[in-house]
């Protein structure tokens, strides 16, 4: 199985379970690998071929930052269901953290695998 991945997607968004969270826009991280086989892509050089990074990206973007949950278990849970229905990758593994949400830790968040990996 080939990977292609995003590593430390920063996207603006509202998510907390405290008051002052739910007014405020914070900061999450994105690290998402998805399986997908390359092979007809290298083989073409062709975009049509291949996974559209860029697309899945703008993508997640796009939905994140028009979201507003409270758990990071449940941004994680719809990305990786967006990611799976909308561009058909087979399996996936997906970090979401919230940097700086915890005194003295970098970050904090979940990490999941959704899908079989081929």
């Amino acid at each position: 199985m080939d990977i292609i991945y995003l590593r430390d997607l920063r996207v603006s968004t509202v998510i907390g379970i405290f008051d002052w969270e739910r007014a405020i826009r914070q900061t999450v991280s994105i690290d998402l690998e998805m399986g997908w086989d390359i092979r007809e892509a290298a083989a073409s050089d062709h975009i049509d071929h291949a996974l559209d990074y860029k697309a899945v990206a703008k993508r997640i973007i796009a939905f994140v930052e028009g979201s507003d949950f409270q758990l990071v278990e449940t941004l994680a849970e719809r990305i990786a269901e967006l990611v799976r229905e909308e561009f058909g990758v087979p399996w996936l593994r997906l970090r979401v953290s919230k940097p700086g949400a915890i005194r003295g830790a970098q970050d904090v968040g979940v990490i999941i695998e959704r899908g079989e990996r081929p």
